[in-house]
Parts: C-alpha cells; sequence; structure tokens
C-alpha cells in the first residue's frame, strides 16, 4: 500500500517505529507497506487516528486534501 509508505515517509518515521506504534515487528509493518499481508482494521484505526487522516484516503479511495494553496497536503501529491 504506496499511501502507508507516503504517509510515513511524510512525517519522517520508519517502518521500526511506525510498527512500535501499532504493537507489531518491523518486518510485519513491511508487510503491510508491500501489500503482502493485510493491515488489521485495529491498525487501519491507529494509523488513521496518527496520521490524521481518513480510512478511505489510506485505503486510496479518496485523493489528498487540498492545502490553501491548492496543492495536495502530503509531499508528492501523495505519489512517489
Amino acid at each position: 500500500m504506496q499511501r502507508l509508505r507516503n504517509l510515513r515517509e511524510d512525517h519522517d518515521m520508519t517502518q521500526k517505529q511506525i510498527a512500535q506504534i501499532l504493537g507489531t515487528s518491523q518486518t510485519m509493518y513491511a508487510r503491510y507497506e508491500r501489500g503482502g499481508s493485510e493491515l488489521p482494521i485495529r491498525h487501519l484505526i491507529t494509523l488513521c487516528r496518527y496520521y490524521q487522516v481518513s480510512a478511505d484516503f489510506v485505503l486510496g479511495l479518496e485523493t489528498p486534501p487540498l492545502s490553501r494553496t491548492g496543492e495536495t497536503a502530503s509531499k508528492g501529491g501523495g505519489r512517489r
């Protein structure tokens, strides 16, 4: 899930740091980012609260919010 990686990098966090927030291993979190394992809903909720974004955004069902300047709020417009 590219959005997970983009959010993490936009917040200058490592996989290990996010894994600690979720109470999982860095290896398991890396699988979530790659799409190798499904992200449990409890982790999705935690990440949405941490990053202050909707589940729809994390799941790629909506685009990033626009800033006041008309640019997307996340670096690179949510794409890398």
